[in-house]
């Protein structure tokens, strides 16, 4: 009776770490700068996205035009990412956050706040502090939507 009562409780504690899902596996980078990872939508959690005007990469083949958002983060994955997912949306796509280059001994890098820290997304509302911080950052630095932008002056 005690093992089952011991068992019960270790269950009961440890459930919601074991719920929390994890994503581990190549991602495609979609026009709306969510992810498509083994068939689901992961949109980064605590970031917004604003729009940005197109900019194509010719450096690749085929050449691939998208948000600079979306270019970023093309960029930076090249490969495998993994996801905490921390939620789930009404149209069943997924929030998470994101790594690139995770490994065994390195949780990788933050994707939402890659995007943060290059100005390419601004922080939510309610987003954890590191966050907000970064989005100010990139602000007083001038960087990404902050920044000035050759592409208003040529037009």
């Amino acid at each position: 009776m005690l093992r089952l009562l011991t068992l019960g409780i270790t269950l009961i504690l440890f459930l919601p770490t074991a719920a929390r899902a994890d994503l581990f596996s190549y991602a495609h980078v979609q026009d709306d700068a969510s992810l498509k990872i083994k068939g689901q939508t992961v949109h980064l959690d605590g970031i917004y996205i604003p729009p940005t005007d197109r900019d194509c990469q010719t450096n690749i083949r085929p050449v691939r035009c998208s948000s600079r958002a979306v270019l970023a983060l093309e960029f930076k994955i090249q490969g495998f990412v993994r996801c905490e997912i921390n939620s789930r949306n009404q149209d069943r796509s997924l929030n998470g956050t994101c790594y690139a280059n995770s490994t065994n001994f390195d949780p990788g890098e933050d994707l939402a706040a890659y995007l943060l820290r290059r100005g390419w997304a601004v922080a939510a509302p309610g987003a954890p502090f590191e966050y907000q911080v970064l989005g100010e950052i990139a602000k007083e630095q001038e960087r990404g939507i902050w920044g000035f932008s050759a592409d208003r002056i040529l037009r």
